[in-house]
């Protein structure tokens, strides 16, 4: 990385810190930002316009119109409030700033809302609730999408029995209302075929038997012991085959009772449809019972940010 890019990441970083502490508008301009970098403001001018392609007082006079318009759309702050949090000494400046960067008045766009982001040579944006992204490195494909998804589902089963562990037998084991299976369904029964769905599909693919007793009233601890060891089994699987472009490759279950052919591809899918739905009878559950760490469980913020 190069020395400019060096400190065109620390002026965003520098941004996004004051951003996040609610004092851009003061402190974020050119001549306190040179100082909080330690470089002269001729030198920060030309760092941040040659890297970002736009001069640090457009560039941030832009993100601060896209916290504007998060503003208005997200909050029931005045119009002037907005303008003054965005650094405009008036209602006036700010409509005619606004208007010209969204093609619409403040009050109309509110009503109306349209994309939040402007155009930027930099691609570089606000992002809710109170920080700057950097375009990514490196773009997702449809393929990391669902590895995501996959180990999304792995780390919520694992949340969920964490959650579990916390409940008493008899509301481990009270019926839940809407059944996914033939069987009366349980906070434990479903966890344990959460689980166990992930079993089932490795002794598919590794052409082994599956012990079904396994879920006869498994017990927490055991789910635990074996979620260790089945989920990232199957994320191996996932990931070798959508590494090797294998999702349309086929294999045999014999662990039907008449054996069947399945695309890896489709077998992802199954698990993923299914599991969701199970995954959101036990987050319903689990509310019910008082716990609301989890809430839906719903892996759109999770899948969206970075993971060890």
């Amino acid at each position: 990385m190069s020395t400019a890019v060096d400190h065109f990441t620390s002026f965003v970083d520098a941004l996004a810190d004051l951003l996040e502490e609610g004092r851009a508008p003061v402190e974020a301009n050119g001549d306190a930002m040179a100082r909080r970098l330690y470089v002269s403001r001729f030198h920060l001018d030309r760092i941040v316009s040659s890297v970002a392609g736009e001069p640090p007082a457009r560039f941030r006079r832009r993100i601060l119109l896209e916290r504007a318009a998060y503003r208005l759309l997200t909050s029931r702050m005045t119009i002037l409030d907005v303008a003054v949090e965005a650094g405009y000494g008036s209602h006036e400046a700010f409509t005619r700033a606004f208007t010209k960067a969204y093609g619409v008045g403040p009050r109309r766009w509110r009503g109306r809302p349209t994309q939040i982001r402007l155009a930027s040579p930099s691609d570089v944006h606000f992002h809710p609730p109170g920080s700057l992204r950097l375009p990514a490195q490196k773009k997702v494909t449809s393929m990391d999408l669902l590895t995501n998804m996959v180990e999304h589902h792995v780390w919520l089963t694992g949340e969920m029995i964490g959650c579990a562990s916390r409940l008493t037998d008899e509301q481990l084991d009270a019926p839940i209302g809407l059944d996914v299976d033939e069987d009366v369904q349980t906070i434990r029964s479903l966890l344990s075929r959460l689980v166990g769905q992930m079993g089932m599909w490795n002794a598919a693919m590794d052409d082994r038997d599956y012990d079904w007793s396994l879920e006869e009233h498994e017990s927490v601890a055991s789910m635990r012991e074996r979620l260790s060891v089945e989920g990232p089994t199957y994320l191996g699987h996932v990931g070798e085959v959508c590494e090797q472009g294998r999702l349309d490759d086929t294999f045999v279950d014999a662990t039907c009772a008449q054996a069947e052919v399945f695309t890896y591809g489709g077998m992802i899918a199954h698990v993923l449809t299914f599991a969701a739905h199970r995954r959101t009878l036990v987050a319903l559950a689990l509310d019910a019972a008082g716990i609301t760490d989890l809430g839906w469980g719903d892996p759109m913020r999770w899948v969206a940010e970075p993971h060890d």
